[in-house]
């Protein structure tokens, strides 16, 4: 039986429209049929009915039912992904490459393990990377972009299978927040590695609760084609019981990657993802850069914006930054820290565990996002997996943060690729933008924290009204009539 909201009291179910009520003593009965006891009243909201279209008291307007159905939800789906298709054909159809997809492709043709030389900069992701970036080598130089472009959209669509799938109802909505995102992001994740890892987290998300073993292998794997989804599989190892077997999954999935490298040559470059890192300096729209950037928009203290050529980045300098920089990885680090301390004590006061691996992935990313000295466009990206599986979790909870990255994705989208130029360039308006996307992140970084804590609180046991827990903890015998841990 779903929960009473407090309208409930208020408003008649929907079974009981006709029933007469029963007076109270001494009270007329209340007339029924439709009858209105005052006809004055009744008059006056008629006459303003007339005057100004609309009947009194707010009345709110539901989509067309047609938009619940998961088929609409695909028709939305191909019709984006077929946008960005013939969006990339401009570049294809010259025998052009797009963005990061151009060192990708320069990677492939150079081939596994290949020595740094003209155009090939060093290798910068985990050694699994290389699958995904050597696969689309089949369609040869002039059409690699093509190629990538549909294995994005193969993988894309395997995950939306999933999703819709899994939860046919509650799916829609989670579906259709995925596809407005992909409208802002989709032309950074149809031109970087996270537009792989990112379908492959959102199934692993799927199944880490019932299934840890297959959601940590699946995690594992995207973990060495993009270090983020680790923060994923931490919030799993904290908040289930099968930590043991998530964490024996990983070395085992780990395992093979070492072992593949051994037989391919250059297990001593396996670890060049992590060390190549640290010559960065304060990146553009890393979070922490933004005084630097108002900096040099007022032009204070010699501050500017500049391009690190070595690294092919962006990056702010001006008086304090190298210190910043140098504190970045501590800082980020001790965050982790106290992430992972409020999910211990959320579990330790009785939280469900799977909205608990739900609220801690979020915090987790939200963290390697907010004290990243990077912070780099795609890095948006990473939210969508996990927004996705809150929303299918819990969608009355998780509208406000669903809500916050379509803010981040749209600010993103302005920055990069629309107005990057004028932002390196220090324009103020450019600047305000940033600022706002970077505030939204603090924001659902701070949603997620006292949502975690929450979750601790004593009275968190139920969802409330609306909230379908997908993937809970099965109970065991002896747990089913027990009462929850305090």
């Amino acid at each position: 039986m779903p929960a009473r909201t407090p309208d409930d009291d208020a408003a008649p179910a929907p079974g009981d429209a006709h029933r007469t009520s029963v007076p109270r003593t001494g009270a007329p009965a209340a007339p029924t049929g439709g009858a209105t006891a005052h006809p004055e009243a009744a008059s006056a909201d008629d006459a303003a009915h007339s005057v100004t279209g609309a009947r009194p008291g707010p009345q709110r307007r539901r989509p067309p039912e047609w938009l619940n159905r998961p088929a609409a939800v695909w028709v939305g789906f191909a019709v984006v992904h077929v946008y960005f298709l013939c969006w990339m054909a401009t570049f294809f159809l010259h025998g052009w490459a797009f963005s990061d997809t151009e060192q990708y492709r320069e990677w492939a043709m150079a081939g596994y393990n290949a020595p740094d030389q003209g155009s090939v900069s060093p290798w910068v992701y985990p050694v699994l990377a290389q699958v995904p970036i050597m696969f689309p080598r089949i369609a040869g130089y002039g059409l690699y972009l093509l190629a990538w472009t549909l294995m994005i959209t193969a993988l894309n669509a395997v995950a939306m299978w999933f999703l819709l799938h899994r939860a046919p109802r509650s799916g829609v909505l989670a579906g259709w927040w995925w596809v407005v995102f992909t409208v802002f992001l989709g032309y950074l994740s149809f031109a970087r590695v996270e537009g792989v890892a990112a379908p492959i987290v959102f199934i692993g998300l799927l199944y880490a609760v019932r299934h840890p073993v297959v959601g940590s292998a699946l995690l594992s794997i995207a973990t060495w084609i993009k270090v983020w989804p680790a923060a994923v599989l931490l919030a799993m190892v904290i908040a289930l019981k099968q930590r043991v077997r998530i964490i024996a999954a990983g070395v085992v999935v780990t395992l093979f990657v070492v072992l593949g490298v051994l037989v391919l040559g250059g297990i001593e470059r396996i670890a060049d993802f992590l060390l190549n890192q640290g010559s960065r300096g304060m990146q553009l729209e890393a979070t922490f850069s933004t005084p630097w950037v108002w900096a040099a928009v007022l032009g204070l203290a010699d501050s500017r914006i500049a391009d690190n050529t070595a690294i092919n980045s962006t990056e702010v300098y001006g008086p304090g930054v190298e210190v910043m920089a140098s504190l970045m990885q501590p800082l980020l680090l001790m965050a982790v820290l106290v992430a992972a301390v409020l999910l211990i004590r959320a579990l330790r006061r009785g939280a469900d565990r799977a909205r608990l691996v739900h609220a801690g992935s979020l915090l987790l990313t939200i963290v390697l996002i907010v004290f990243n000295k990077v912070g780099s466009p795609q890095f948006m990206i990473w939210l969508a997996p996990v927004v996705m599986v809150g929303l299918l979790h819990d969608h009355v909870r998780w509208r406000i943060p669903a809500l916050l990255t379509l803010g981040i994705a749209a600010t993103t989208f302005v920055i990069y690729p629309l107005f990057y130029t004028p932002l390196i360039h220090a324009n103020p308006v450019m600047a305000g933008v940033l600022t706002l996307r970077n505030v939204l992140l603090v924001i659902l970084l701070g949603w997620t924290v006292r949502r975690i804590w929450q979750l601790g609180a004593p009275a968190a046991a139920g969802a409330r009204p609306g909230a379908t827990v997908l993937n809970a903890e099965e109970p065991s015998a002896g747990d089913k009539k027990s009462s929850p841990r305090r």
